[in-house]
C-alpha cells in the first residue's frame, strides 16, 4: 500500500471515529430526557407510601397520584410530536426540559393533593414529549447499523432512571425518613432536567427533520456533523426520494396524509406495537412493586429495598437487549419476550394463590424480577426502536405522537385499574388476566409486525409505500392540498 493510500485510510478512519463520537455524544445528551422519563415514572412507587399517609389518600386517589402523570404524558406525546414536526427536535426537547424543571419543583413543594396532581399532570406533558421525541431524534441521527443500539441508550436511561429512583427512595427512606420525605424524592429530578436543557444547545438538529421541511442544504450541513463526507450526498439523495417534494407540513396538513392507505396502515401498526408493550403489565410492577410487596408481608423499608432488585434487573435486561438487537431480528425478539412474559405472569398469578408465608413473598419477588427481564430485554428494547423506524418522514413527529398518545393512554388505564382490580378480584386473578392478554399480543406480533433490522429509514418508507399503497392513492393530490394549506407551491414532477 502506498503512503498516500495509507494516509487516506488513516484519515477516513479518523473521520469515522469523529462521527461515531459525535453520534454517541448527541444521543447521550438527548437521553437525559429518557432518564427523566424513567425517574419520574419510577420515583412515585416509593414516594407513594409516604404520600398516602401524609395526604390521607383513598385507593382511588392513590391510583390517581400514579396515573395523573400518564394523562399529561398522553397529551404531551401528541403535542410534542406535532411541535417537533413544526419547530424541530432540539427546540422541543429544550422546551420539555424547562417544563421538567418548573413542574418538578412545583410537585416537590405542593402543600395539597390538588396542587400535587396538577403539578404531576404538567410534569407528564414533558414526560410524554421526551418519550416521543428522544427515540425519534436518535433514530434520525443514527445510521442503520447503529440505530438499534443508539435508540436503546434511551431505554437504558429510562430503566436507569427507574433504578436510581428505587435506590434513592430506599436511601432517603432509611436516612432521612419522617414527614415530607417524599418531597425530596420528587425534587431530585430537577438535576437531570437542567443537564437536558443545557445539553440540547450542543447537539445538531436532525437532518431528516430539515429534509422533511425541504431544507436540504441544512440537512447536508447537519449530516456532516454525524456522517463522513462521502456519505452526505447519497443520504441526501435518498432523503429527497423518500420526501418526494419540498413543501412544508403544518397545521391540518399532517392529517391529510392519513388519506393514504399505506400511511394509515403504518400508523395503525405503530399503535398496535404501543398497545402490545403496555398490556405486558410492566408498569404494574414499576409503579406498584413496593405496595404489592407490602401486601405479601414485607415492611415499608424492606419493600423499598427489595424493589431495587426489580430496577437492577431492568438495567441488566436492557444491556443484554442492546447486545442482542444488533444481532437478532426484531420480531423474533418480541416473540421470545412475549413467551417469557406469559410464563412469568402465569407463575406470578399462581404464587399469589399460595398460603401466606415468607417463602411466598420471596417467590413473588423472584417472578417479578424474571418478568422484568423478559419484558425489558426483549419487548421494551424493540418497541421504541420499531416506533422510531416505521413512521413516514414527513409526519414522523405527528405519527409518533399518535402512537405514543395511545401508549400512555393504555399505561394510564392499566395503572388506574390495577389497584382497583387487585382490591376487587385479588392479585392472582389480576396477573392471570395479563398472562391471557399477552397471548393475544404474541399472535399480533407473529402475524402483523414487519422486520426492520438492517434497513435505512428511507428504505423502510419506500418499502411500506410499495407494499401497502392502493392504486387509487394519489400522493400528488395530498401534496397539492398541503401546498395550498401552507401557501407554498406544489412540488414539480422533477422533485417527485
Amino acid at each position: 500500500m502506498s503512503s498516500s493510500n495509507a494516509a487516506k485510510d488513516a484519515g477516513s478512519a479518523s473521520e469515522r471515529d469523529r462521527v461515531v463520537r459525535r453520534q454517541k455524544t448527541a444521543a447521550t445528551l438527548a437521553t437525559f430526557g429518557g432518564l427523566l422519563f424513567g425517574y419520574d415514572t419510577g420515583v412515585i412507587s416509593g414516594a407513594l407510601i409516604y404520600i398516602r399517609d401524609d395526604l390521607q389518600l383513598s385507593a382511588v386517589a392513590e391510583g390517581f397520584v400514579v396515573s395523573c402523570l400518564l394523562i399529561g404524558a398522553a397529551f404531551g406525546a401528541t403535542f410534542g410530536g406535532r411541535f417537533a414536526d413544526r419547530y424541530g427536535r432540539r427546540t422541543t426537547l429544550r422546551l420539555a426540559a424547562v417544563v421538567f424543571i418548573v413542574a418538578t419543583l412545583s410537585s416537590a413543594v405542593a402543600p395539597t393533593y390538588g396542587l400535587l396532581i396538577t403539578s404531576r399532570v404538567v410534569l407528564g406533558l414533558a414526560v410524554g414529549a421526551v418519550s416521543a421525541v428522544v427515540p425519534m431524534y436518535i433514530s434520525e441521527i443514527a445510521g442503520s447499523r447503529r440505530r438499534g443500539i443508539l435508540v436503546n441508550r434511551n431505554e437504558l436511561m429510562v430503566v436507569g432512571g427507574q433504578l436510581i429512583a428505587d435506590v434513592l427512595n430506599a436511601i432517603i427512606s432509611r436516612t432521612v425518613g419522617g414527614e415530607g420525605v417524599w418531597r425530596i424524592m420528587l425534587g431530585i429530578a430537577v438535576v437531570p432536567a437542567i443537564v437536558l436543557l443545557i445539553g440540547m444547545f450542543f447537539v445538531p438538529e436532525s437532518p431528516r427533520w430539515y429534509a422533511s421541511r425541504g431544507r436540504y442544504e441544512e440537512a447536508a450541513t447537519s449530516l456532516r456533523e454525524i456522517r463522513i463526507e462521502s456519505d452526505v450526498k447519497p443520504v441526501v439523495k435518498v432523503m429527497r426520494q423518500a420526501a418526494r417534494g419540498t413543501e412544508t407540513h403544518e397545521g391540518r396538513s399532517s392529517f391529510s396524509y392519513l388519506r393514504l392507505r399505506w400511511v394509515r396502515h403504518v400508523v395503525l401498526l405503530a399503535i398496535g406495537i404501543a398497545v402490545v408493550q403496555q398490556v405486558t403489565g410492566i408498569n404494574t410492577i414499576v409503579y406498584y412493586a413496593p405496595t404489592t410487596l407490602q401486601q405479601t408481608g414485607f415492611s415499608g423499608d424492606a419493600a423499598l429495598t427489595a424493589t431495587i432488585a426489580v430496577g437492577a434487573m431492568g438495567v441488566i435486561a436492557v444491556l443484554v437487549g442492546m447486545t442482542l438487537i444488533g444481532k437478532v431480528a426484531r420480531r423474533r425478539m418480541l416473540a421470545i419476550g412475549q413467551i417469557g412474559v406469559i410464563a412469568s405472569m402465569a407463575l406470578l398469578a399462581l404464587s399469589f394463590a399460595l398460603p401466606d408465608s415468607t417463602t411466598r413473598g420471596y417467590l413473588i419477588l423472584f417472578f417479578m424480577v424474571v418478568f422484568v427481564f423478559f419484558e425489558q430485554c426483549f419487548i421494551s428494547t424493540v418497541t421504541w426502536v420499531l416506533l422510531s423506524e416505521i413512521l413516514p418522514m414527513k409526519i414522523r413527529g405527528f405519527a409518533m405522537g399518535i402512537a405514543v398518545f395511545v401508549l400512555w393512554t393504555a399505561n394510564f388505564l392499566v395503572s388506574q385499574l390495577f389497584p382497583i382490580l387487585t382490591e376487587a378480584v385479588g392479585s392472582s386473578w389480576t396477573f392471570g388476566l395479563f398472562a391471557v392478554l399477552n397471548v393475544f399480543a404474541l399472535v399480533f406480533t407473529l402475524k402483523k409486525i414487519p422486520e426492520t433490522k438492517g434497513h435505512s429509514l428511507e428504505e423502510l418508507e419506500i418499502k411500506f409505500r410499495k407494499e401497502f399503497s392502493r392504486p387509487s392513492d394519489n400522493l400528488a393530490d395530498v401534496d397539492e392540498d398541503d401546498a395550498a394549506d401552507n401557501d407554498v407551491p406544489p412540488a414539480t414532477p422533477g422533485q417527485r
